[in-house]
């Protein structure tokens, strides 16, 4: 695997995510190799990757908003904007941060899904790894879950080679 490269891999078994839905109805992993002298911090990570995403992912999130509004789904802008007590990366909530992962999502009524950014050593290179994982509570959580996969996935996938192209953030000395 490059530092541009993304593949589709296994939820690392050392994820908070790797169980974390019972039943889970979408579930996912890409990742890229970090260039030497790359931040190792994952929130840092993460922010990056959400702050500079391509155009394209803008315009499809105000498609998406403007959909799921008509169903009284929470919108991405809408959740950017909550300024309650919880941080946020982009619309996603912090739910956790450690040392080599940073666990992010949401909680609706059509479905809940975490979003982990895992940071590990292999075969003695830095991966960073996006982890999704999704569970519906009912029929348009499904509905949704099955009309959005292909968009997310390639969203997750541009974001990835989006950052790399940019230049990842350097260590903190």
């Amino acid at each position: 695997m490059s530092s541009t490269s993304v593949n589709a891999v296994a939820i690392p078994v050392e994820s908070t995510l790797i169980h974390f839905y019972t039943p889970v109805n979408l579930a996912d992993a890409y990742a890229i190799i970090l260039p030497e002298g790359s931040s190792t911090n994952t929130e840092v990570l993460g922010r990056f990757i959400f702050a500079h995403q391509p155009a394209w992912i803008g315009a499809l999130m105000r498609v998406r908003d403007a959909i799921v509004s008509l169903f009284g789904l929470k919108t991405a802008k809408a959740l950017a904007e909550d300024n309650r007590s919880t941080r946020r990366v982009g619309p996603f909530r912090i739910y956790s941060v450690g040392e080599h992962e940073v666990i992010l999502g949401e909680d609706d009524n059509h479905l809940d899904f975490r979003l982990s950014v895992f940071r590990s050593e292999v075969a003695g290179k830095t991966q960073l790894t996006l982890t999704t994982v999704v569970q519906c509570h009912n029929l348009l959580g499904r509905l949704y879950i099955f009309f959005i996969a292909p968009f997310h996935r390639a969203v997750v996938k541009a974001s990835l080679r989006r950052a790399a192209k940019r230049g990842w953030p350097k260590k903190e000395h």
